[in-house]
């Protein structure tokens, strides 16, 4: 594959999803091609843990619109730029959220980032399972301070920030796109 896709979702309170980030990289530079944002009404009037930053920094969404129509819209886009295979932290998360692309190969950063074995900024000090994995603090926001010594920095939680940031995770994990065979899901 030449190219791939990094996705991530915010949902309301209810579980329904408000907004959908998503990001094309290149494959081998792990650098950023091109990108789409959506709000689907009305779930973004449903209130969520993160709704307040859905226009966060002043970010406009590619499409404000019913659910039905921004799917269609991302399926398209992901067809455009020939996509098979997405990546998002905590995948299954985002695979059971959006059920319309389940036909795709999806394969979740987590089960690399948060490992001893492939993560070499984990801290020997941490605690980790016998498998490796970290015991806590293996969340978007502790791995990308780790991975990029910016401790300053924090999650937006806005699904398109959220997508480009987990897209910088995997490009500073420096590990080539085969490693994440064993990180498929679905």
């Amino acid at each position: 594959m030449s190219r791939f896709a990094v996705i991530d979702t915010e949902t309301t309170w209810g579980d329904a999803v408000m907004s959908i980030g998503a990001v094309i990289a290149d494959s081998e530079t792990f650098g950023l091609i091109d990108k789409k944002y959506y709000i689907l009404t009305p779930f973004k009037d449903h209130g969520g843990m993160y709704d307040y930053a859905l226009y966060a920094g002043g970010i406009k969404p590619d499409l404000e619109c019913p659910r039905e129509d921004a799917m269609n819209e991302l399926i398209r886009f992901l067809a455009t730029h020939d996509i098979d295979t997405i990546f998002a932290y905590n995948a299954t998360f985002d695979f059971r959220h959006l059920p319309e692309l389940r036909h795709l190969d999806w394969r979740d950063i987590m089960k690399l980032a948060a490992y001893r074995q492939h993560n070499q900024k984990i801290p020997s000090h941490s605690e980790c399972y016998g498998t490796g994995r970290l015991k806590r603090g293996y969340g978007v926001e502790n791995v990308y301070r780790m991975l990029s010594e910016d401790y300053e920095y924090c999650e937006l939680h806005n699904a398109l920030i959220d997508a480009i940031d987990e897209l910088e995770i995997m490009r500073l994990l420096g590990l080539g796109l085969d490693r994440y065979a064993s990180a498929r899901i679905g």
